[in-house]
Formats: C-alpha cells, sequence, structure tokens
C-alpha cells in the first residue's frame, strides 16, 4: 500500500503551520500560501529545492535518517510529529516489492491469563490494554463498568474511537468532547502511519469518515501526538464527576499495544465515586451469575 498521499499532507499541513516569523525568517507582503514556501523549508532544512519537493510529493523511501531530522528541525516538528515522519519513511521503506508488508493474523487477538491476572490485581482504577485502532482487548472489573457504554453493544468489539463519534451518549461521558475527539483522532493518525497495512484500521477509519463530519475535519488536519500521561475529566452515568490521572505504558511483550491505568487523587471526590462504581460492578457481576441459576431452578 502505497503511502505517498499520506506524507505529502502531513508535511504541507505542517509547513502550513510555521509562520515565517517563526522561522526566522522575513515574512514579506506577496504570499500566496500559508505558512512557509517549499524553498524556504529546503533552505531551512539544507536541501535543495528540487530534493525537497521530491520528498514533500511523497518519496520518502530511502531518505537518510539526516534529511529527515533536518526537515523535522525546519518545520519545528514536535516529538510526537517527529516520530510520526520517521514512521511515514519506515513505511514508505517498506511498499517495494522486495519486501512484502506485515500481515495481520486472521484471529482475534486474545490476552494471556498472566495479563489478566495483572489486570484483575488492579483493584482501585480501571485498568485495560488497547490497540492503535483503540479496540478495548482486555480490561479488569472496573475498566468494564467504567467503559459499560463502549461495552453496550454486544455484536461489536468494544471501541473507543467509534464510541467517540458515532454514540451520543459520549458527549455526556466526556464533558470536554472536542479534546478526546482530538485526541482520538491524533491516535489513529499515529497508528496509520505507523501501520499503512492494517486493513481493519483502514475500515474504521472509512467508516468514520463516511458517517461522522467531525472525524472527517479532524482527520485532515494531519495531527499527530503522544498520549502518555496527564489528566482527564468524565462524566459517568452512574456516579458523576471523575477527575483521574492515567499513564500509558506500551507492552513490551505485545508491541503496538498499549496498557492503561485510570488512578484518583486519594481522599477526593474521584476516589470515592471509583470506589462507588466498584460496589455497582460486583453488584452487577452477582446479579448476573445469579441468573442462570435463577432459571435453571
Amino acid at each position: 500500500m502505497d503511502n505517498r498521499q499520506e506524507v505529502r499532507e502531513f508535511l504541507v499541513s505542517r509547513r502550513a503551520k510555521i509562520t515565517p516569523e517563526q522561522a526566522g525568517l522575513p515574512s514579506g507582503s506577496n504570499r500566496r500560501v500559508p505558512g512557509l514556501r517549499r524553498s524556504e523549508v529546503a533552505a531551512l532544512a539544507d536541501v535543495s529545492i528540487e530534493y525537497y519537493s521530491k520528498l514533500e510529493r511523497g518519496a520518502l523511501a530511502g531518505v537518510s535518517a539526516s534529511v529527515l531530522e533536518a526537515i523535522a528541525r525546519a518545520l519545528q516538528l514536535d516529538e510526537a510529529e517527529r516520530a510520526h515522519l520517521l514512521n511515514l519513511a519506515q513505511a514508505a521503506g517498506r511498499t517495494g516489492a522486495i519486501v512484502r508488508p506485515r500481515r495481520h493474523p486472521a484471529r482475534q487477538w486474545t490476552p494471556h491469563p498472566s495479563l489478566q491476572w495483572t489486570l484483575d490485581a488492579v483493584t482501585e482504577g480501571p485498568a485495560f490494554v488497547r490497540n492503535g485502532r483503540m479496540d478495548l482487548l482486555a480490561a479488569n472489573r472496573l475498566a468494564r463498568a467504567f467503559y459499560a457504554d463502549v461495552y453496550a453493544d454486544p455484536q461489536r468489539p468494544a471501541n473507543i474511537a467509534r464510541f467517540t463519534f458515532l454514540d451520543d451518549k459520549a458527549h455526556q461521558f466526556y464533558p470536554d468532547w472536542g479534546y478526546f475527539a482530538d485526541t482520538t483522532v491524533a491516535i489513529l493518525r499515529t497508528e496509520a502511519g505507523r501501520d499503512p497495512h492494517d486493513k481493519g484500521l483502514h475500515d474504521l477509519i472509512g467508516e468514520l469518515s463516511t458517517r461522522c463530519d467531525e472525524f472527517r475535519r479532524r482527520w485532515g488536519a494531519h495531527n499527530v501526538r503522544r498520549h502518555g500521561t496527564g489528566t482527564k475529566t468524565f462524566h459517568h452515568h452512574i456516579v458523576g464527576d471523575l477527575t483521574l490521572a492515567y499513564e500509558g505504558l506500551e507492552m513490551a511483550a505485545e508491541p503496538g499495544l498499549t496498557l492503561t491505568i485510570y488512578a484518583a487523587e486519594p481522599g477526593s471526590p474521584s476516589e470515592e465515586a471509583l470506589r462507588l462504581l466498584a460496589s455497582w460492578a460486583a453488584s452487577q457481576e452477582a446479579d448476573s451469575a445469579q441468573e442462570p441459576r435463577a432459571a435453571w431452578s
């Protein structure tokens, strides 16, 4: 799968974000394009305009690390954007006939029992594993209760991106919906750069682009983001408002998967809300376990 269009649109979008003043260049009065000109990026990166134009047309295959670094500096890319550019270059190098793209196994990934034990050992906060498509692959009891609306459709795999853009309940669950929408798209865009051969990801992006204008607009911005630590606010339909810190850890044993754990500040109302949610989840689980027995008796 050729990623030239992705490369072209990413570089053009980053060039448009940098003003001449930010780059230390005179702005002038006769500028027909937003941001920097190709010639200005080429000069800042110390490459010829012909060579940079070739790269911006999407021909990243075989480009050296030093040139990529120079372009990243010229475009003032942040850490996430720099990593995305490297991923695009690596993917471009895999598109030739000699190197076949990675194939994803047809069978659904299932967590090793020890991973589920580890998740279940986290009892005071939601803990879950997701992939780059934002499928929820494994979770502890509190995470399943926390994302109850994401798990609500038994006919489809639980997917945070699909919930964010296609389920009206997302606007209640995320008080700052716009921030979560931006973050979701940035994660998907990062994954698309890392693995352009993921058919499941392409299908998801196609579905969201077709069904949601808000997604399509954000997707066109080509923004990427590292999503490792921070604080988020939620509104859960059972326990109300929650302000939770999170840590996202890339799993060394399963490249491409992320383990995320949410935690509340000790002694805060959010910590008490998580306790209430844990109690509710336990009661729901107990009720579910009793239903077959009651029917049988």
